[in-house]
């Protein structure tokens, strides 16, 4: 289940914002800017697939234009039910609801959401059916040179359904890739218990590799309806050669949701929205209009899809040295230039005294040791040149393989 719906609305609020700045850009008085009219509606986003698992509801509500975050719906009675009376119930946790028991979507079943607000009204979605199962055949890494985006590292997501009946898809990934702290030493500058005195020491020879993971933020989207076969090919992650997280290895996670063709124009649409930045583009938001309604109170209103997709996913890993051979790593992803520190106190010509700012900032963590003169002089880089655990985490991820 993805978390694009509340993402694209919020994305959207800049665009107001500008407008409305325009507007009152003659005026010298400063003006708190707020919605004149609000309309709330439930926000939805439910996708249950043919996977053994707990699955999770997302529920809030619309925000306004001055809100800063997201309201989610608490106190529901949420619900799906099958055509063959099983009732699979939803409890609230951690802002989510989630099923009490795993359970799995099957083939020719038909499926239903029901939500029941805890001010009594009542949304229920279409009834909707499993997609076709169409397992990812293959996550295929490749060295491109793209007009726009220049040359990088192109991974396609390959799969092939021989009934032609799958047709749409949407993808998500997670990216996991290795990062070793360019600038790290086997000693480290600490500062000592005597007042105004520093040493070196062992250094933590767990800081100096680290794995980060991070998710797509999109919505990713395909169709083979202009193919004579329902055969994919497609481009699900592009990253530059000068992108560090490459720099290394390099794990991704593509996840595949085959969907309806009335899910997948519920989602073009909201990336459309999404992908609309001018102000006076002819593109501006209204209603979308999904699959779930509240048949209590008519006049409510509800922004989401219940989605029922087969699911598949497929990971794959590579190293730089695999695919650009001989070639200097990416920059890191920030600035490692060393800065000198003058160890003394008070003044000093024609190099100032540095010994407070040095002892300050190894308090606060901001910076790393790379070596020193004599004890005089000590030359630094920010902390994560020389520590990758300062943004990143040391511990090796259960599925990574060297």
């Amino acid at each position: 289940m993805d978390s694009n719906i509340m993402k694209t609305l919020f994305k959207n609020k800049p665009i107001l914002l500008l407008l409305f700045s325009i507007l009152l850009s003659s005026c010298a008085e400063n003006y708190a800017l707020q919605s004149d009219t609000y309309e709330e509606a439930l926000v939805v986003e439910a996708t249950i697939t043919n996977e053994l698992k707990t699955h999770e509801i997302k529920i809030s509500k619309t925000a306004r234009l001055e809100d800063t975050g997201v309201q989610n719906e608490t106190g529901a009675t949420v619900v799906v039910k099958d055509n063959l009376g099983t009732v699979y119930p939803f409890r609230e946790q951690d802002g989510v609801y989630v099923s009490e028991n795993p359970f799995q979507a099957t083939p020719n079943t038909i499926y239903t959401l029901e939500i029941r607000t805890k001010d009594g009204k009542v949304y229920e979605s279409s009834n909707e059916t499993l997609t076709t199962e169409n397992p990812i055949l293959d996550v295929v890494p490749a060295v491109v040179t793209d007009s726009k985006e220049g040359r990088g590292v192109q991974i396609r997501v390959t799969n092939y359904d021989p009934s032609n009946t799958s047709k749409y898809y949407r993808y998500e990934y997670d990216e996991t890739y290795k990062i070793i702290a360019p600038v790290y030493r086997q000693e480290k500058l600490v500062v000592k218990p005597e007042p105004r005195t520093v040493g070196l020491e062992p250094n933590d020879p767990n800081t100096r590799i680290c794995y980060s993971t991070k998710s797509s933020n999109e919505i990713i989207l395909t169709s083979t309806t202009d193919l004579q076969e329902d055969r994919v090919n497609f481009p699900v992650r592009f990253i530059s050669d000068q992108n560090y997280i490459i720099s290394h290895r390099y794990s991704i996670l593509v996840k595949q949701y085959v969907q309806s063709l009335e899910s997948y124009t519920f989602r073009r649409t909201m990336k459309e929205i999404s992908s609309s930045g001018s102000v006076l583009s002819p593109k501006q938001p209204g209603f979308i209009n999904g699959n779930i309604k509240c048949i209590s109170h008519t006049d409510q209103k509800a922004i989401g899809f219940f989605e029922v997709s087969s699911f598949s996913s497929k990971r794959m890993f590579f190293n730089y040295a695999d695919l650009f051979p001989g070639e200097m790593l990416p920059p890191y992803y920030t600035d490692c230039t060393e800065e000198e520190y003058k160890f003394c106190f008070g003044l000093s010509m024609p190099i100032p005294c540095r010994g407070n700012v040095l002892i300050d900032r190894l308090n606060s963590n901001t910076i790393s040791y790379k070596y020193n003169i004599e004890g005089a002089f000590y030359y630094m880089v920010p902390v994560e040149c020389g520590d990758c655990t300062s943004f990143s985490s040391n511990q090796i991820p259960s599925f990574w393989t060297n």
